[in-house]
């Protein structure tokens, strides 16, 4: 039996993981700063052809309703508004960022599936309850982004997690912590921390599963809704079709009803459909 991780391991470990491109670094960390020049940030990021391919994809896409076609990162950025414009450029970077390991069980575009599906469907929660539907897509996007850490640096220990959760019919969060003695939350935390995350994105991803602990934020209870609506609808058609138990605490808290469910779920799965096709293309 190998020994177990620790926090400090994956920390430690963190170097070995791809790096965001410089520029959507300096987005990031950009995130509190008032004296931003946008016109700077926006010539950098359309030297990178790629990334601003797939951002202007994205910004085109029905999603976000635009009446006009945008051709360039500023014109993006005068429609859509820096913080949404900044949200696309990094959805389109973290989705290209790691490339594919070997883990056997482990199903990369699935993964980017229910998580494009948790971030259409937090983006749709939070339009309803008028909270800031940027920090919502884009802790959506995020919420599970230490599973992808885990896999990138213990390949092997991971397939072993998924072979546990396999004969033990658990949750992969629990099969992650009896094999490897940490799990996706503690990972996500350890990499928001290198990647500059906001306060409000890192509570996000620390809480998605715990949204009535202290301090938890109200994105948390978003996200941990999300989370579990993505995994009923199967959109991503994941292997462990298993939709976690939903706090009590955090659906009471979005106090939302039945009709309006159904509807949500509709919007979701069009949204989906859309930025699916632009993100994982």
């Amino acid at each position: 039996m190998s020994p177990m991780l620790t926090y400090d391991d994956i920390v430690e470990n963190l170097d070995d993981l791809p790096s965001l491109p410089a520029v959507v670094m300096e987005l990031l960390n950009s995130i509190d700063q008032e004296d931003v020049d946008i016109s700077v940030l926006a010539k950098k990021v359309s030297h990178d052809q790629a990334l601003t391919a797939k951002t202007l994809r994205l910004a085109n896409s029905s999603t976000y309703g635009l009446q006009v076609k945008v051709t360039t990162i500023q014109q993006a950025i005068t429609f859509l508004g820096f913080q949404t414009t900044r949200n696309l450029i990094t959805a389109a970077a973290v989705t290209g960022c790691f490339a594919e390991r070997q883990c056997a069980g482990f199903d990369h575009k699935a993964f980017w599936r229910h998580s494009i599906a948790s971030a259409a469907c937090a983006k749709v929660l939070a339009r309803q309850m008028r909270f800031n539907q940027d920090y919502a897509f884009t802790a959506g996007l995020l919420h599970d982004i230490g599973r992808l850490v885990l896999v990138a640096c213990y390949p092997r220990e991971y397939e072993k997690a998924i072979a546990h959760r396999d004969a033990h019919d658990c949750y992969m969060r629990e099969a992650e912590r009896a094999v490897l003695g940490i799990d996706h939350v503690d990972a996500g935390m350890a990499l928001a921390e290198r990647w500059n995350f906001s306060d409000t994105m890192r509570l996000a991803i620390a809480h998605h599963h715990t949204p009535e602990a202290q301090g938890a934020g109200f994105l948390a209870a978003i996200i941990h809704v999300a989370d579990a609506i993505a995994h009923a609808l199967d959109l991503a058609q994941m292997p462990d079709g298993l939709v976690p138990p939903v706090s009590t605490v955090a659906w009471t808290a979005l106090g939302l009803d039945e009709e309006i469910y159904l509807q949500l779920f509709r919007e979701t799965e069009l949204q989906y459909e859309e930025i699916a096709m632009v993100l994982l293309s």
